[in-house]
C-alpha cells in the first residue's frame, strides 16, 4: 500500500533557507500532543482548524477576560511585589517566543510565569504544563535577567485554584531540546513518527492525511 508520507522521510521547505525561524510555545505544545503536527502546520502549510475546538474558544474568552478577575489574593499568597500582564517575548539566543499571561516579581528577587487555564485542577501537573512553564521562564531569565526557580498555573474552573511547578537545570534542558527537535522538523521537512498514543487520532484535524 503507498502512502502520501514516510516517517523519518525528508521534503524540502519552501523559503526556509534564508527565513529566520521563531517557535512559539503553542507549537511546542502541538509537539508534544503529536510531533507530526508541526510538520503538517509549517512544512506542508495546512492549518489545522483549532478555533473549532470549543475548549480552545473558551480558553480564548478567558484570555481576554482574565484581567477582570479579581487576583489580590495572589500576590499575598505567593509574594508578589510586582506583575506585568500579557507580556510577549522573543528570544532570538533560542528561536522561540510565547506571550506570558502575568510574570510576577518575587519577594525574594525572583520571578516566575503565572499561566491561566481553562481547565479543572485534576490533582496533577500535566508534562504540558511544565513544559511550558519553563519555556516562560527562559523567555523571562534572558528579558530580565533574573532567577526564575518556578511558574504557576490558575486553573480556572476550579475556583482559580493556583498550583506551583517547581523547575531545575533539567527541565531547562529538556525544554530547550524539544525546541530543537522542532526546529529541525521545520528547517529539514523531516517527517517524525506519530504520537503512540492512538486515541489522539479518533478527532485528530489529520486523521485523513496522516499515514
Amino acid at each position: 500500500m503507498e502512502t502520501e508520507f514516510e516517517a523519518g522521510a525528508e521534503i524540502s521547505p519552501p523559503e526556509r533557507e534564508t527565513e529566520e525561524i521563531f517557535i512559539t510555545v503553542s507549537d511546542a505544545l502541538e509537539y508534544l500532543f503529536c510531533p507530526r503536527f508541526i510538520f503538517f502546520m509549517h512544512c506542508l502549510g495546512i492549518p489545522q482548524r483549532e478555533e473549532r475546538r470549543y475548549k480552545v474558544l473558551r480558553g480564548r474568552e478567558l484570555h481576554e477576560s482574565r484581567e477582570k478577575v479579581n487576583r489580590s489574593y495572589v500576590r499575598k499568597r505567593l509574594n508578589c511585589v510586582r506583575k506585568e500582564i500579557s507580556v510577549y517575548l522573543t528570544s532570538r539566543r533560542y528561536h522561540f517566543k510565547g506571550e506570558v499571561d502575568e510574570v510576577l516579581f518575587l519577594e525574594d528577587g525572583t520571578a516566575a510565569p503565572m499561566d491561566y487555564k481553562y481547565a479543572e485542577w485534576k490533582k496533577t501537573v500535566y508534562r504540558t504544563h511544565k513544559y511550558q512553564a519553563a519555556l516562560y521562564s527562559l523567555l523571562i531569565m534572558e528579558h530580565y535577567g533574573v532567577d526564575v526557580r518556578r511558574g504557576f498555573v490558575c486553573y480556572t474552573r476550579s475556583n482559580h485554584h493556583v498550583e506551583e511547578i517547581k523547575l531545575r537545570e533539567k527541565d531547562y534542558k529538556s525544554a530547550l531540546q524539544m525546541v530543537r527537535e522542532i526546529l529541525m522538523i521545520i528547517q529539514r521537512g523531516y517527517y517524525p513518527d506519530g504520537t503512540k498514543q492512538k486515541a489522539r487520532c479518533v478527532d485528530c484535524t489529520y486523521r485523513n492525511i496522516c499515514v
